[in-house]
């Protein structure tokens, strides 16, 4: 499946149902224990709430209407590191099982990218699962360093909005 047969929007109240399921379905693929999965899954569930401070966008595929991947941003709160003004997070980033490795979450990631752009951030900001690491170097994202071992999550990644030196993400 290419991204001509994909379409991308942003998520209204509407929306919720199917957006969730794909966070749970993607969710599921995860290496948890069972209870652990069942505790935290509602966490990771948007409300009609979420929707007025995240920036939700959905994939859609045109060809059966399924909501087929998520992603959510937030404005950054907190510097991630000193050259770093002005960026937002990467609040989640979701597949459906059936559609991962057909570059999906590769072209939301892109489309931020350029949306970021196009408004003056400095970039995205990523706090990686373990399991998603391999995904966001493969897309050039810099690791940023564990300054404090108290606060700093360890697996952050940086994207910055304008290509400065870093590999492009359709690479």
């Amino acid at each position: 499946m290419g991204e001509n047969t994909i379409h991308f929007r942003p998520a209204e109240t509407i929306d919720l149902d199917r957006l969730n399921g794909v966070i749970a379905s993607a969710f599921e693929q995860w290496p948890l224990p069972e209870r652990v999965r069942r505790l935290a899954l509602p966490s990771y569930l948007y409300r009609g709430d979420d929707l007025k401070h995240l920036e939700i966008d959905l994939a859609e595929s045109v060809e059966s209407g399924d909501t087929v991947a998520v992603a959510a941003l937030e404005p950054l709160t907190v510097q991630p590191s000193p050259e770093i003004a002005k960026g937002m997070l990467l609040h989640g980033l979701y597949v459906a099982p059936a559609y991962q490795g057909r570059g999906i979450g590769r072209s939301l990631i892109e489309r931020t990218r350029q949306r970021l752009a196009k408004r003056g951030f400095d970039g995205l900001l990523v706090k990686a699962q373990p399991e998603a690491v391999p995904f966001f170097e493969r897309l050039g994202m810099r690791r940023l360093p564990v300054r404090d071992q108290l606060h700093d999550y360890p697996y952050r990644y940086w994207l910055p909005a304008v290509d400065g030196g870093h590999k492009k993400t359709g690479q």
